[in-house]
């Protein structure tokens, strides 16, 4: 099926949704000027690598170091704004009986545009939790990095004096299991399912769509080029163009 048979059909699907989960990827932030984690950095940052930097033996042996890159990256996120993307997703909540929203994103781009309670897998840049004893930490944390700041040394733990780290999660360590329980609770009950932006290729997440489609859902992927086999819907073009024109075709 080509894109306008394909919306066609969702739009019809939506409307008798019983439960809509949406599942989104770093496609959907590429238009608010947020990179994917796979894209090359600039500046300071081109000379690190970021699977070096995004793991708890990076954090041991820098803190400073690593404090810093994530300081800067949630200094990008924050000087971002939503999209249109991001604003379809809670209009879509508005217009449809049960919405869930799973994200693999760490900014708050959805959560600014509107959406509640957002399942979020890969943890969330504007929180942090202590290296130690893994408490939350509830302190201010920096949003106006530059990204000439190579070394920022972490905060320490109101409770054990040990030092904050970033509330995400860094390579070799697992996804949040309640977090990961809801987001497969959520594709297993689903009518219609819209996965966004994403690679499909971050196990155990990746498998939330096939969980979907497995359990009789309408799944559809809205990503800038075709997902998967000849089999899989794609709506092919950005989550920009795509999401606002599927909340106007539901009045």
């Amino acid at each position: 099926m080509n894109s306008e048979v394909i919306f066609a059909e969702t739009v019809k699907r939506l409307r008798a949704a019983r439960h809509l989960a949406i599942f989104t990827g770093a496609g959907i932030s590429a238009q608010s000027g947020i990179s994917t984690f796979r894209d090359p950095s600039t500046g300071l940052w081109a000379r690190y690598d970021p699977k070096k930097l995004a793991t708890p033996a990076a954090f041991a042996k820098d803190p400073a170091l690593v404090w810093a890159w994530y300081s800067w990256r949630r200094t990008l996120v924050n000087e971002a704004q939503p999209n249109d993307a991001h604003l379809a997703v809670a209009r879509l909540a508005q217009c449809l009986p049960h919405v869930t929203v799973i994200t693999q994103n760490v900014d708050d781009l959805l959560e600014r545009a509107g959406s509640k309670e957002v399942i979020h897998l890969h943890g969330d840049l504007a929180s942090a939790r202590c290296f130690q004893c893994n408490r939350p930490y509830l302190g201010a944390l920096p949003v106006d990095v530059r990204a000439d700041c190579d070394s920022l040394e972490p905060p320490r733990c109101q409770h054990c004096d040990g030092q904050i780290r970033p509330n995400v999660v860094w390579f070799g360590e697992g996804m949040p299991e309640q977090e990961l329980d809801q987001a497969f609770s959520a594709a297993r009950d689903c009518d219609v399912m819209l996965s966004i932006g994403t690679s499909g290729n971050v196990y155990p997440a990746a498998r939330i769509p096939t969980l979907a489609t497995e359990h009789g859902a309408w799944m559809v992927h809205i990503n800038i080029e075709p997902m998967g086999t000849a089999s899989d819907k794609t709506l092919v073009g950005d989550a920009t163009h795509w999401l606002p024109r599927l909340v106007d075709a539901l009045g």
